[in-house]
């Protein structure tokens, strides 16, 4: 038998390597043994195997090459359980639970009494169910949120949104406003521990409450400057005198204003909104995310950053505290970050502000 540079090399690698298996380094053994020259039986005393092994992986070694000498595919033991029947198993972990004795979910063992009680199966334990959907990369306890739009214009507000992101009026300012409610003033009864190489940074989890604050906020989409106001409250008149500050801001010109379907947003039976826009030249156009989808409001954006660098991680021995510091972070911004937001969803990246001049606020 004669092998090439290559294959001689790769044999005697498996030979000397103490990482081979026996099983490969003995087929090596054998493959080499067959070069030298002799019958099989020759090779096989020498080795120390029947000849009729040697006859095996010589023939396989022919055919296949290197490659030949690994073990072929093994059917294994034959599945327990018929396609239909783990079909039905998975279907079983999958499905909703209706509530009983409080209960809405199940358990490992819940589902083997209930496959058991439904005659999907002869027979299943807890272990071969968990084997069953771990094979299937099925976790049913877990969840994963997501938000629909049930919103019938729910495309046709959406264009006209990115269409003011993307193609503003000539000299018209577009805000997306809304509302961060619920800003707790914790404080930390201790202090983090910080993090070290293999361990995150470490939390008590005790806290003392200081109260909460509202945040009514006004992100200017093609500068990314921003106007906030913090209050105890978020009322239709607290709205009413925050959109008098940003009239103020903005004394001319359009106001194309982007928020969502929150009840104060709205005229009510006080018609808030179209008397406000009265006093004010009707300058202000309002524009209604769809339901359920504020996160086309780019406002949202800046309330992300806020919580991640301002709150997250701050103690704060009073509202007041927790005020003056959301306030002192919005002023940093304008000073030093303002900037237009690349926003995207889905299949339409948008680039807003570049290139797009629009009055600036007094």
């Amino acid at each position: 038998m004669a092998l090439n540079a290559e294959q001689r090399a790769e044999l005697q690698r498996r030979v000397r390597a103490g990482t081979s298996s026996q099983r490969d380094g003995l087929r090596a053994r054998i493959i080499l043994g067959c070069e030298d020259g002799g019958s099989a039986a020759t090779v096989a005393r020498r080795v120390g195997v029947h000849p009729r092994t040697v006859e095996r992986w010589r023939d396989r070694f022919r055919r296949h090459g290197v490659r030949g000498l690994h073990d072929k595919p093994r059917p294994g033991a034959p599945p327990k359980f018929a396609p239909v029947a783990r079909l039905e198993l998975i279907a079983l972990a999958c499905e909703p639970v209706e509530r009983h004795e409080g209960k809405t979910t199940r358990t490992i063992a819940e589902l083997v009494d209930e496959a058991l009680a439904r005659r999907l199966v002869d027979g299943i334990g807890w272990s071969s169910y968990q084997r069953l959907l771990a094979a299937s990369d099925l976790r049913p306890h877990r969840i994963h949120g997501w938000l629909h739009s049930p919103d019938p214009q729910f495309r046709e507000k959406v264009t006209a949104i990115t269409e003011l992101y993307l193609h503003p009026p000539a000299g018209a300012v577009v805000l997306s406003i809304d509302e961060k409610t619920g800003m707790q003033a914790l404080e930390r009864r201790f202090p983090d521990r910080p993090a070290a190489p293999g361990r995150r940074r470490r939390r008590e989890f005790e806290y003392r409450r200081h109260g909460t604050q509202s945040l009514l906020c006004a992100f200017e989409v093609h500068r990314g400057r921003v106007v906030g106001e913090c209050g105890a409250t978020r009322t239709a008149d607290d709205l009413v005198q925050f959109m008098e500050q940003i009239a103020a801001l903005y004394p001319t010109g359009p106001v194309h204003v982007i928020w969502d379907n929150l009840n104060i947003h709205f005229d009510g039976e006080e018609r808030r909104w179209s008397a406000f826009n009265a006093r004010h030249g009707h300058r202000f156009v309002f524009h209604y995310t769809p339901k359920h989808a504020s996160w086309v409001n780019q406002v949202e954006l800046f309330f992300s950053i806020l919580q991640r660098q301002c709150l997250r991680d701050a103690s704060f021995h009073s509202s007041e505290e927790l005020r003056t510091a959301v306030l002192q972070f919005i002023t940093a911004w304008n000073r030093d970050r303002a900037h237009p937001f690349r926003w995207t969803f889905t299949g339409y990246p948008l680039q807003a502000g570049a290139a797009v001049e629009s009055p600036k606020a007094a």
